[in-house]
């Protein structure tokens, strides 16, 4: 059986006369002379590769001596060059963007780009009227629309110059006026572009011109504008045409962020998130930003909706499409000036829902009652809450403000805002709720002049000296008084202790003061400053800055717990108190403090207290006159007679107490339908007080 021999390759360095290089095979009969041929091949083979290796190398190294050569020769070239100063060569050196990589990164080269054509807009291009960018259209019933056009002409910049007036983004006066698609300025004032056209008097070659840029749009924007008009007179639109009701500059109302509002429209924009495709509408209101009035942008957005919408079902519409617009102009006119008036800091009333925030910042409705000081600078100063940066007028409303001020004959510099502006004003305002010590935003119309108590302080139960002692420092203070300490600014307040047991009249004698002078009041307690030192600070001296600036009486309520007495052992208390030294021997203003442990108070304040007065225990005369002011101010009827109001007066009640009963006696009376507060009910009441702990003995034995 005839064998078949393996091919091995002949290899150029094998010596003359072998039987690989002749050709001739080994004896087929001797095996062992067949592997020793076997054995020389590849042993040659593998010399052969190794020779080539090391000649690979020889290369390779001769190479890299070129390259360190080369580079030590052109080292030595730009030794030999003078060296040129940055920026100093006066000429011009232009680069170009090179070919992208296949993650789309790119460099700058000095190569100038092979497929670079000519500019299609050049000197003879610049001599037409008009020229249209054209590209291939979506539209399956057009080969090509406009990109946009650009108008060169003098006579049609100048046309347009009239009918595009007041237009945001359009400057006419520009040499060359570029137009997008899909060319919104000439769908929003298509009925002023065609009523120029028909002007009687317009000169030959305008008039050419102009005919000229109508037959583009005509043909690029012509189904737009029948559109537009169609929507118009059935007061419906689409959403993919929803854009076409929105003409920049025009006033559009939402009940955006609270009740019906005016806006002056900007821009619009489709966009989407995660909910799905809106219009984003961006208009403008007018707002205070706590030193002067400026204009504050608003995003609405209205979502996709299919088919057609009734226009004045949007959450923002232009006010036009309103049936009624002339009505909603004035009541947006009227809640302006309220609004206007409110600029700066203001003591009022205010009933009913107010904007506070969450901790992500979303907005949070909350019901509010009571007392407020609307001022925006504190609001930017002190609150946690975000600052509303406002942006500044533009050319065209500060012209207006000048024409106004002029119509009213007004010669100052005192800012006023005209009706169209008021019409823009923000619905809402900005302040600080006394009652609940909440920095909120209010609703302009819910708030209103503070009615006040002008009884409170007649009805206060105090020996006469010491009301007239307490009036008289606090009406000279506010009235401003000139007494100073020999350290300018130092000891120039008044601060009034008041001391005595719970439910003498401490706290509402602080509160009839304020009344009678008719300012603010406000309540400080440990509660709203902290516990640590440094957190206490900062919050005292911006409650004092506070009040100095609303002109209010400060109430510290329970003052042991911030000026108890100094020891060797509690540190952090010591700094507190050491804060309160030294803060209250600056402070300008007047501070009622009450406590009903005097003596427990650090004896560095008692040089530092003005006027201290003591309320003792209550007397008969005392209740009795209690009791007779409770029930004058209720809201029921009282059948109570002189001698049943002494009666009760021999009860050893405080005035916080009398209330209470009385309050509560008026509740039982409403739920058995009576149409007046009899001692029964009164009975009834106390009947129940007897069983809480404490009750004051005199009432067990008057039950």
């Amino acid at each position: 059986m005839p064998r078949c021999w393996p091919f091995r390759p002949r290899s150029g360095k094998e010596k003359k006369g072998s039987s690989a290089k002749s050709g001739k095979l080994p004896d087929s009969g001797s095996s062992a002379s067949g592997s020793t041929l076997a054995g020389e091949v590849d042993s040659k083979e593998k010399k052969v590769k190794e020779d080539k290796k090391e000649e690979k190398k020889d290369e390779d190294k001769k190479d890299e001596e070129k390259k360190d050569e080369a580079k030590k020769d052109g080292e030595e070239k730009e030794k030999e060059k003078p060296k040129v100063p940055v920026g100093s060569v006066s000429e011009v050196k232009n680069i170009y963007k090179g070919a992208s990589d296949e993650d789309g990164n790119w460099t700058w080269v000095d190569k100038y780009p092979d497929d670079v054509e000519e500019a299609a807009e050049n000197e003879e291009t610049a001599t037409f009227a008009i020229v249209v960018r054209n590209q291939k259209s979506n539209d399956s019933r057009k080969k090509l629309e406009a990109h946009s056009i650009v108008v060169q002409s003098p006579l049609i910049r100048a046309a347009l110059a009239e009918i595009m007036a007041d237009y945001p983004g359009v400057a006419c006066e520009l040499t060359r006026l570029e137009f997008e698609a899909p060319f919104k300025p000439f769908v929003h004032r298509w009925a002023e572009f065609t009523k120029y056209l028909e002007k009687p008097d317009l000169d030959e070659k305008t008039r050419e011109h102009m005919k000229l840029l109508a037959d583009i749009l005509n043909y690029e924007i012509g189904d737009n504008v029948r559109a537009f008009h169609d929507y118009v007179k059935n007061g419906v639109v689409s959403f993919k045409d929803l854009w076409m009701i929105f003409q920049p500059g025009t006033v559009v109302i939402s009940a955006h962020a609270g009740p019906l509002s005016a806006f002056e429209m900007v821009e619009t924009e489709y966009m989407a998130n995660n909910c799905g495709k809106f219009l984003q509408v961006r208009c403008d209101c007018v707002d205070y930003g706590g030193k002067e009035f400026g204009r504050f942008q608003e995003a609405i957005n209205i979502p996709e909706f299919i088919g057609t919408k009734k226009i004045t079902g949007l959450k923002v519409y232009p006010l036009h499409f309103h049936e009624d617009r002339e009505a909603v102009a004035a009541k947006l006119i009227k809640r302006g000036e309220l609004f206007e008036k409110l600029a700066g800091h203001h003591y009022k009333q205010y009933s009913g829902k107010a904007i506070t925030w969450n901790r992500e910042g979303h907005e949070v409705e909350c019901q509010i009652s009571g007392r407020i000081v609307v001022d925006i600078d504190s609001f930017n100063r002190f609150s946690p809450w975000p600052v509303r940066y406002l942006n500044d007028w533009n050319a065209n409303d500060l012209e207006k403000f000048r024409k106004h001020k002029e119509q009213l004959g007004l010669t100052d510099d005192k800012f006023v805002l005209p009706p169209y502006y008021q019409m823009l004003a923000r619905s809402r305002t900005r302040g600080y709720s006394l009652k609940f010590k909440k920095w909120l935003d209010f609703f302009v119309e819910q708030i209103s002049d503070v009615v006040w108590n002008s009884s409170a302080f007649d009805r206060l139960v105090l020996p006469p000296d010491q009301k007239e002692l307490i009036l008289a420092f606090s009406e000279s203070q506010l009235a401003g008084s000139r007494f100073d300490d020999v350290i300018q600014g130092k000891g120039k307040g008044i601060i009034c202790l008041l001391s005595g047991p719970p439910g003498v009249g401490k706290t509402l004698t602080a509160e009839a003061v304020a009344e009678n002078l008719r300012v603010p009041l406000h309540t400080l307690s440990s509660g709203d400053l902290g516990s640590d030192p440094w957190e206490v600070e900062r919050e005292l001296n911006s409650i004092l800055e506070l009040v100095a600036r609303w002109n209010a009486i400060l109430l510290l309520d329970e003052c042991d717990v911030f000026l108890e007495a100094r020891s060797t052992h509690e540190l952090e208390r010591n700094k507190i108190v050491s804060i309160f030294l030294r803060t209250l021997e600056y402070y300008e203003g007047i501070m009622f403090m009450t406590t009903n442990r005097v003596e427990d108070i650090d004896a560095a304040f008692q040089s530092r207290i003005h006027v201290s007065i003591e309320y003792p225990d209550l007397t008969a005369a005392s209740r009795r006159a209690i009791w007779a002011n409770f029930l004058r101010g209720s809201t029921i009827k009282s059948s109570l007679t002189d001698r049943d109001i002494a009666e009760l007066a021999e009860l050893k009640l405080n005035g916080r107490q009398i209330k209470n009963v009385l309050k509560t006696a008026q509740l039982l009376a409403a739920r058995k339908k009576s149409d007046t507060l009899d001692r029964k009910f009164i009975e009834t009441i106390l009947v129940i007080e007897k069983k809480r702990p404490g009750a004051p003995q005199q009432m067990m034995h008057y039950l």
